[in-house]
């Protein structure tokens, strides 16, 4: 046998075994209800994930709430494109800006308060199968919201609700609560060599 064929067969009977492992975890996973999904770390890709799983959700026939928080100061393309679905994507744009533009503590902690309130009514409506909670970490590090009620909302949603929380600092609290938990680590950035954020990239 030629050292390819042979490497070939290695490969067949590997894959042949992670198979089997892969069919039988896919068989030992029956439950099905609603997840809490968490996307922290300072790396790029948080957001984006999150509206990828709306795309997603849409494609099967499932609604979407959108709440955002902190952002809010300029559009972005994701809010432009899903506000062209407005029976299927409730989507609400909550904060004014980066909390380095804002500067201003108690009114950041009354538009979070605001967003939380917006999001509450999405998490208590049967029909939402998907709550995208943008930069909600980033309102709880900062002490916009208390954690705890936060997590009580979340807990009390209808059993096959998903959420997706995302924002850098998700609070260890947060992270036990979830799910799933994705931290996008930064490895090389456009911004740091001077590139400017760029439409369809970074907004």
């Amino acid at each position: 046998m030629s050292e390819s064929a042979e490497r070939d067969a290695r490969h067949k009977a590997r894959m042949q075994r992670k198979k089997a492992l892969i069919d039988e975890k896919i068989a030992q996973a029956q439950d099905e209800y609603g997840l809490l999904l968490v996307h922290s770390g300072n790396g790029k890709g948080k957001s984006s994930s999150a509206f990828g799983m709306v795309a997603r959700a849409l494609g099967h026939g499932i609604r979407v709430g959108v709440v955002q928080f902190i952002k809010g100061a300029a559009s972005t393309g994701e809010e432009t494109f899903f506000r062209r679905f407005p029976e299927e994507v409730s989507y609400h744009v909550m904060g004014e800006g980066f909390t380095w533009e804002t500067q201003d503590r108690q009114r950041d902690i009354a538009k979070a308060q605001e967003a939380w309130a917006v999001a509450r009514r999405l998490l208590g409506d049967e029909s939402v199968g998907l709550v995208v909670l943008d930069e909600l970490n980033i309102a709880l590090k900062h002490g916009y919201l208390e954690l705890d009620a936060v997590l009580a909302d979340i807990e009390a949603r209808p059993l096959l609700q998903h959420v997706v929380v995302t924002g850098r600092g998700a609070l260890p609290g947060m992270i036990e609560a979830a799910d799933t938990v994705t931290e996008m680590s930064l490895i090389k950035h456009a911004f740091k060599s001077g590139v400017r954020a760029q439409k369809g990239i970074e907004f």
